[in-house]
This record gives structure tokens, C-alpha cells and sequence, in this order.
């Protein structure tokens, strides 16, 4: 079964950055279509960005033109760019296959002056 495993978040002052990471168990060929999700206190959970084995990517309206999320096949890894963070951005980021895997345990981004 695979495996995620996300890493790469941190306190940052609004209008910083932050890369994620989502580390794959197997190879990621196999996987089509992977995703990033956050959930902040008291939230439901909402996808932020979605990206195709053909590297079509989607957004969230609240993410666009701040977010990036890429993979590289070559590193079983998938990667999400976080620039000019807000406080609303404060969540905990978890990554995604479809059809879905396990939950890995998220990475948390927090974004505070």
C-alpha cells in the first residue's frame, strides 16, 4: 500500500515561504493524479491543489498565483511552493493520491507575526 509522508512546514511571518514535500512509498508513475489538502482548526478539510501524471495542474481560488505544486517522478515526490503566506493559510497540509491512500499525519504550516 502506499505510503505519504509530507515535511517542509514551520512558523513563517506573513509574506514568506515554505516548500512541502510529500514523500511517495513506490513509484509515483503509477499514480495519475495527487493532491494537496489543508485543514485549519475547527475546518473542514478542503483541497488546495491537484496535479496530473501530465502535470495539468488545478487551485484553489484562495491559493492561485501563490501556490505551486509540482512532482518529480524521478524522486517519488510531490512539492507544493507556498509564497506571500497569510495568517488565513494556517493549516495543517496533508498530500493525496487518487483513488485515496491512508492519511499520513500532515505537516503544519503556521503563518504569524
Amino acid at each position: 500500500q502506499v505510503q505519504l509522508v509530507e515535511s517542509g512546514g514551520g512558523l513563517v511571518q506573513p509574506g514568506g515561504s515554505l516548500r512541502l514535500s510529500c514523500a511517495v512509498s513506490g513509484s509515483i508513475l503509477s499514480i495519475n493524479t495527487m493532491a494537496w489538502y489543508r485543514q485549519a482548526p475547527g475546518k473542514q478539510r478542503e483541497l488546495v491543489a491537484s496535479i496530473s501524471s501530465g502535470a495539468n495542474t488545478n487551485y484553489a481560488d484562495s491559493v492561485k498565483g501563490r501556490f505551486t505544486i509540482s512532482r518529480d517522478n524521478a524522486k517519488n515526490t510531490m512539492y507544493l511552493q507556498m509564497n506571500n503566506l497569510k495568517p488565513e493559510d494556517t493549516a495543517v497540509y496533508y498530500c493525496q493520491k487518487f483513488p485515496f491512500a491512508s492519511w499520513g499525519q500532515g505537516t503544519q504550516v503556521t503563518v504569524s507575526s
